[in-house]
């Protein structure tokens, strides 16, 4: 029923958060309905329209023809000194090119992740410093859309910063939006987090509160608006997750239904961060690490002969390129898997360590790490120089897991 009434809605909605780059359907509403009722149809979504602006801006990420030669010297074995050595080199890479930014739009709340994992894993400040320094211009704010799990990224750098330097103050806009947020009823026809991407975005926040706080409500949110999200777009069949409503009934050419590399490595990434939150002893646990058992299961029948993944899971031969951000998400939940003892060494190493091989060679001389789908909502293409802050982000965050297994 939930899923019945949400598609329909989400069909008579185009929501423009929805960070889709291809205009053709657009052009056909266009044809249909005329340009004076489209604008009609999106004026009560402005607000929503926000950060659309700051997904595309330059400093999120560029494609450009001739990024150069690719970095042939770096070792793509899994030693931690060779792990390293890749991870300084495209973070400091990326740091130069962010230098005097201080954006917190989820596609830099995902890099400063990457950043903040960068400093722990090489023992360098300068990563850290540079989140701090953006936690710190915003006055430790979330973003401007108070119930927008993109908006509330950000606030898994908060809690974690605020980890090594507690200070009450750090957490209370958090908290008092979070309260907020708790006094709002749900809608059942209007899922909070009704695309995949959400479940990276908002859970960890949630969970990781609840933890710092000691106060269950907010691992209760986060719980009951999980499975609101999974009941809507898991598929049961192919243990994978569809990108939104919009996309259960669609297919690749090949007639497979359409799964989004990223989309579905979003959701591995925050399994990974909600069970590093939520106590062990937590009755509810066993749902997400049965999900990310039957996740991490299907993503290894499904590794490309390079060690990567395509844009769209399961018609890969549509796409010329494999696509490093989902990629980056799928070995930093498995490498976690492993050193953690959720999946079995024996089986998910060989997985991790040729994924990770195929991540390196898609570092580029001066630092670039390329192949990254720009910001979208379903499988595409894109040059091989394609680089964006988010996909950095996955990449350092796969890189501090893989450092840690020995190989």
């Amino acid at each position: 029923m939930l899923a019945n009434k949400f598609h329909r809605r989400m069909r008579s909605i185009v929501h423009p958060s929805m960070k889709s780059t291809k205009m053709t359907g657009i052009r056909a509403v266009v044809g249909h309905i005329g340009i004076l009722a489209l604008l009609l149809l999106f004026a009560p979504l402005a607000s929503a329209q926000l950060s659309t602006t700051q997904e595309t801006a330059a400093e999120v990420g560029d494609a450009p023809l001739d990024p150069g030669p690719l970095d042939h010297s770096l070792q793509t074995r899994l030693h931690p000194a060779a792990v390293r050595a890749a991870m300084r080199k495209v973070a400091d890479w990326q740091l130069a090119h962010v230098a005097g930014t201080d954006r917190i739009d989820w596609t830099f709340a995902t890099l400063y992740l990457g950043f903040l994992a960068a400093s722990d894993s090489l023992n360098d400040p300068r990563y850290r410093d540079f989140v701090r320094g953006v936690a710190e211009a915003h006055q430790w704010q979330l973003g401007p859309r108070m119930a927008h799990a993109d908006d509330q990224a950000i606030g898994q750098s908060y809690l974690a910063l605020n980890q090594l330097d507690p200070d009450p103050r750090h957490l209370e806009p958090l908290r008092k939006q979070f309260d907020r947020l708790l006094q709002k009823p749900d809608d059942p026809d209007a899922p909070v987090w009704w695309w995949c991407d959400a479940l990276f975005m908002a859970p960890p926040v949630w969970a990781q509160l609840a933890a710092t706080t000691g106060q269950p409500k907010y691992l209760d949110f986060m719980d009951r608006e999980w499975h609101i999200t999974d009941h809507l777009l898991w598929d049961s069949k192919e243990h994978l997750f569809s990108r939104d409503s919009t996309y259960l009934n669609k297919h690749e050419r090949n007639g497979q239904k359409i799964f989004w590399s990223r989309g579905n490595g979003w959701v591995m990434g925050g399994l990974v961060r909600v069970l590093n939150e939520m106590p062990r002893d937590d009755p509810r646990r066993a749902f997400y690490e049965t999900r990310f058992h039957q996740m991490a299961d299907r993503i290894r029948s499904i590794q490309g002969h390079d060690g990567l993944w395509r844009p769209g899971l399961l018609d890969s031969a549509a796409y010329p390129l494999p696509e490093i951000s989902g990629s980056s998400f799928f070995v930093y939940a498995m490498a976690w898997g492993i050193r953690t003892g959720q999946l079995d060494r024996s089986l998910y190493l060989p997985v991790v360590k040729k994924g990770w091989e195929g991540l390196v060679r898609h570092i580029y001389a001066d630092g670039r790490l390329g192949s990254i789908q720009p910001v979208g909502a379903s499988p595409d293409t894109y040059p091989p120089g394609a680089s964006y802050v988010f996909g950095t982000g996955a990449f350092l965050l796969a890189g501090a897991e893989v450092a840690q297994l020995n190989p």
